[in-house]
């Protein structure tokens, strides 16, 4: 039988080892309060919102309708970035002020990099906008290894609460590579780096991204770890109905219905998706200025290839769109929603609203008639 001095001992370590756990855990999920969870921008915001519910407080620095191309930090976004105890990005360079940001604020929480372990696309030119060769994204989209990735990822939906560890590990290994491609977030401008940031657009991708968010969570507040798996289980299962759901409406458009034109080049990963070709007078971002050059090349496509309407997007200014397409004669089909949130009262108040509606105001303008 155990003597008083034994248990007293046991009792002492295992009030050391609580006290260590405690002290490494965010000061939120010591107090039993909700995680202080800051997004880069509204479509991260609604993921960690899904994935977390109650069990975290979320706040977007670049809102609905907000371009976070374009976006300044102010005062007020440090101070909340300094007291989060997440940070959810995007990277792949998406974020060209997230860097001094960071350092400004001296942020010592933990930073979850919703691209890592996904496939990017490669942009042309090796980072530097350029409208000479669209389509060819095409040769990228049609890759086996990014088949093989879908593939991969339509498997998460078989996860549960069972396997924090692996999604633990898994998050580590993956923040490094994710890590590695948000280098480019130093840049200014329309340079986003190597690889198309843009990978939300790929409903595939967006299982990647709640996978390395609900990881995140839960290793910020274990002892809730299992209800942030199940939310992500939930979320992925309707990810994957609309996937679905998504890939019927738009099979139905013939092979000369499928060039979609818009404002930026945000849409590589939803043609590569289902099988769209998307062309767009500006680059990557919504800062990079259209040239005279790519505008004529852009309305003698239009022409050629009979494309009966353009659109126009939410975080863009609409006229140079609407100049082209007074100039071809094409309809506006509509305004898509590349990567901002409406308003609540909008079309895309959340991510699967966002993507339905940008799935049918395509299928809906490009229809034949």
């Amino acid at each position: 039988m155990p003597t008083r001095r034994t248990l007293l001992k046991s009792a002492a370590a295992a009030a050391i080892a609580v006290a260590a756990l405690a002290a490494v855990a965010p000061a939120s999920a010591k107090s039993g309060k909700p995680l202080k969870v800051v997004a880069t921008f509204s479509i991260l915001g609604d993921m960690v919102s899904r994935i977390g519910g109650d069990l975290v407080s979320v706040t977007a620095l670049v809102g609905p309708d907000g371009d976070t191309h374009v976006y300044r930090p102010t005062p007020a976004a440090a101070r909340t970035v300094s007291e989060a105890d997440i940070l959810v990005v995007n990277g792949l360079g998406f974020e060209g002020w997230l860097d001094r940001l960071i350092e400004t604020t001296g942020f010592k929480g933990v930073r979850a990099v919703a691209t890592a372990g996904i496939d990017p696309i490669a942009t042309e030119g090796g980072g530097h906008d350029d409208h000479d060769g669209h389509e060819g994204h095409d040769d990228h989209d049609k890759g086996k290894s990014a088949d093989r990735h879908g593939d991969k990822h339509q498997g998460h939906d078989k996860h549960d609460e069972h396997g924090h560890d692996r999604h633990h590990k898994e998050d580590e290994s993956a923040g490094r590579h994710g890590d590695k491609h948000d280098d480019h977030d130093g840049h200014h401008g329309h340079d986003h780096g190597a690889f198309d940031p843009h990978a939300w657009q790929s409903l595939r991708h967006a299982a990647v991204y709640i996978d390395n968010i609900a990881a995140a969570l839960a290793k910020a507040d274990p002892e809730n770890a299992s209800a942030f798996y199940r939310n992500r289980a939930a979320y992925a299962a309707e990810l994957k109905a609309l996937d679905a759901e998504i890939r019927r409406l738009l099979a139905a458009l013939p092979a000369d219905r499928r060039t979609v034109v818009t404002s930026h080049d945000a849409f590589q990963y939803f043609g590569r998706d289902y099988g769209l070709t998307f062309v767009a007078p500006q680059g990557l971002s919504t800062e990079s200025e259209a040239s005279a050059k790519d505008v004529v090349r852009l309305i003698r496509l239009i022409r050629d290839g009979g494309i009966r309407a353009v659109f126009v997007e939410n975080i863009t200014d609409p006229r140079l769109l609407k100049q082209i397409a007074d100039e071809t004669g094409a309809a506006i089909g509509g305004t898509l929603y590349p990567g901002a949130l409406s308003g609540p009262d909008g079309p895309a108040p959340t991510y699967i609203d966002l993507m339905r509606h940008n799935a049918r105001t395509i299928a809906r303008a490009l229809a034949p008639r």
